[in-house]
């Protein structure tokens, strides 16, 4: 049977338009147009919406800290004038950390956020850390009066901290005051020690790549990584956690074909997360830094250790145009996306000129035997190994190219005055 040219181009064009039909279904269905957008994303908007809540409203400040693969794991008991502080085992992040030390510090982001929100609401706050041994999970008691308000920059910085997985520009050093700086807001109870020498930053970088590879490999690590990507913008909106396109991709063309191709397997993924980690977030990195306490198996100097964390996610998130004159004779002025970035414990910095945050790198690195151990001791400008500290987390610094993203973030689901992550 013969099909003239006329008949022909009809069905050509009717399929055209029936692509182009499944291909806006596609996108939208996945979120395209609107990322950071619904109720996975509220929270960040709301956050200090309703002064009349009393010290519920802590946690609603508490929940947008740093923690590790956005897995949010924090139950809050709340009452009349104490907050309790418990960690969820129910989102454990399994073997990628098997002696849950990121969750400690992950819970230390949280707990420095809700401790920053009673002082800037005037009340003046007592902490217990681990307030009952025989309990691990009870993880902090606060004890809250009335005082005096006082707010600051790193409060105000809370809702725009975000983590930043794009590439920085070798060209342009992190000023070496803000590092000195972000060491100084460690405190006592933690120290951060910066490696920015060519040979330093090498090494350490491969460490890293090393330490990305045999996550990659170990079968159990692989799978418990995997549990927290949420691939379809559906998923996004109903578990409101994890690792999603939006916020891991910062390259827009990279975005939207991730989000219209079908998801990648796991083999795939990992080798996706291997490649950034080695060609990205290693390659680019001005320099590394490593938090450490005296004692990384501790749960108390975790918590202590994470509190520093997200002090430094708020500092770096706190500069900005105020931070920029002291150095303009010193660089080149930066250009609309450009934002100092130091990155750690899940999250990094808001798109300001001339900003600086903390981004999160693998927290295993492998030891010299070829094993791996759950934290690094504290690496040294020229010697990586410092007696009496022990190192929590590593860090990467730079000045970052590109618009960070939120990740989603669970609401409230309070019940018996407990208020819980969740969706």
């Amino acid at each position: 049977m013969k099909i003239n040219r006329r008949a022909a181009l009809k069905v050509g064009g009717t399929g055209a338009v029936l692509a182009a039909a499944g291909g806006v279904w596609r996108a939208w269905e996945q979120g395209v147009w609107s990322a950071g957008e619904g109720p996975a994303y509220e929270p960040w908007r709301r956050w200090r919406s309703d002064p009349s809540e009393g010290p519920l409203a802590l946690v609603r400040a508490a929940i947008l800290a740093a923690n590790p693969h956005n897995s949010q794991p924090w139950l809050f008991r709340v009452g009349d004038s104490r907050i309790d502080l418990f960690a969820d085992p129910a989102r454990d992040i399994g073997a990628v950390d098997p002696d849950h030390r990121e969750m400690y510090i992950g819970l230390g982001c949280a707990l420095e956020n809700l401790l920053l929100a009673a002082g800037a609401r005037g009340l003046a706050w007592r902490l217990g850390l681990m307030p009952d041994r025989a309990h691990a999970t009870h993880v902090a008691r606060i004890d809250l009066t009335p005082g005096p308000r006082a707010t600051s920059e790193f409060y105000e910085a809370i809702p725009h901290r975000h983590t930043n997985r794009g590439p920085y520009d070798r060209s342009r050093a992190v000023p070496p005051d803000l590092l000195d700086a972000m060491t100084r807001t460690a405190g006592d109870d933690a120290r951060l020690s910066w490696l920015v020498s060519d040979t330093d930053r090498r090494r350490l970088g491969q460490l890293i790549v090393r330490a990305t590879e045999a996550i990659v490999a170990d079968d159990a690590q692989s799978r418990a990584s995997a549990r927290w990507f949420r691939f379809r913008w559906a998923d996004v909106q109903r578990h409101r956690d994890g690792i999603t396109i939006d916020a891991n991709l910062t390259d827009p063309l990279m975005r939207v074909a991730a989000k219209m191709l079908p998801p990648l397997s796991r083999e795939r993924s990992d080798r996706f997360w291997l490649a950034a980690t080695r060609d990205t977030f290693v390659a680019t990195a001005a320099g590394f830094g490593i938090l450490s306490v005296h004692d990384a198996r501790d749960n108390a100097q975790r918590l202590r250790g994470g509190r520093a964390w997200q002090r430094l996610h708020l500092q770096a998130t706190a500069q900005g145009p105020a931070a920029e004159p002291a150095d303009r004779a010193r660089r080149p002025r930066a250009g609309p996306g450009d934002r100092a970035d130091v990155r750690a414990g899940a999250h990094g910095a808001r798109r300001r000129r001339g900003l600086a945050g903390v981004d999160d790198l693998p927290g295993r690195l492998p030891d010299a035997a070829g094993g791996t151990q759950s934290a690094p001791r504290r690496r040294g400008p020229s010697d990586l190994d410092v007696a009496k500290q022990e190192g929590v987390h590593p860090a990467r610094a730079g000045i970052s190219r590109s618009r960070a993203r939120r990740y989603s973030r669970s609401g409230l689901r309070c019940r018996s005055r407990t208020a819980r992550a969740g969706p």
